[in-house]
């Protein structure tokens, strides 16, 4: 795959990899970006919807144990990495042609002792690693679509599996997909109610908290003042997020 600068664009199958004023994009068989880097900062969350997935630390801050399926070009895997190096990442991608642009064009590091990058199929791996992740971070789509076989009641309820005790699944799906309505649902049967969201750039992406274990918005009310200290060394608005957060029953609007 070669990597082209300016507006040019350098495609591989439908894989393309292009670089504007210092921000390197990546597509994935359409004009969707699967991923973004600014080149000089190449560990920071350049999308906003990267960022708000990391809205799980307003109910854990600390997590050991992150299970990324789905690895685009590694942004999430890099800026924990970056803020956190004490948590071990597990990122389970399909694509040998994804894993090797994150590697080759989006400083994605090498596998040592607290990355491993997988090639491999993630509805199958959840099934094979039960209880094994504090965080599940859920990021399927394929050419701009969502990819069925990451969008089943069975893989939504094997993702809860894999959870630890307290652990959540977070969950990128976009807002005005024909079929958010029947994920979200999905997801509401396979956490029993214990699902939460937040809405980035009006709708267009929704990004979904599962939580393995009831007591989410207690958590989140014992979080708030610590909110401050945790975005400061986590470089993130949390209170933001906070404020933003909504519960399964306020899905209403979303559905209109």
């Amino acid at each position: 795959m070669r990597l082209k600068f300016g507006k040019r664009r350098a495609a591989d199958d439908g894989l393309e990899v292009t670089e504007e004023r210092g921000v390197r994009t990546l597509h994935l068989g359409s004009q969707a970006i699967q991923s973004r880097m600014r080149v000089s900062r190449p560990w920071d969350l350049e999308l906003a919807y990267t960022r708000a997935m990391m809205g799980f630390l307003l109910f854990n801050s600390a997590p050991q144990n992150v299970l990324m399926i789905g690895l685009g070009g590694g942004s999430l895997a890099k800026y924990i990495r970056k803020q956190r190096p004490q948590t071990h990442i597990t990122a389970v991608e399909i694509d040998p042609r994804v894993i090797a642009a994150a590697r080759t064009h989006f400083d994605l590091p090498p596998d040592d002792a607290t990355l491993d990058v997988i090639e491999a199929d993630g509805a199958l791996y959840v099934r094979q690693h039960p209880g094994s992740a504090d965080v599940i971070l859920l990021d399927g789509f394929d050419a701009g679509n969502q990819v069925a076989e990451l969008a089943t009641q069975t893989f939504y309820t094997a993702c809860r599996r894999v959870l630890k005790p307290g652990g959540v699944l977070v969950v990128n799906l976009w807002g005005r997909d024909s079929d958010f309505a029947e994920y979200f649902a999905r997801l509401t049967r396979a956490f029993d109610g214990e699902v939460g969201w937040i809405s980035v750039q009006d709708k267009t992406n929704v990004i979904v908290f599962a939580f393995a274990e009831p007591g989410g918005p207690a958590r989140l009310d014992a979080a708030r003042p610590q909110l401050a200290d945790i975005s400061k060394r986590w470089g993130l608005d949390l209170r933001a997020f906070a404020h933003t957060f909504q519960w399964a029953e306020g899905i209403a609007p979303l559905l209109e």
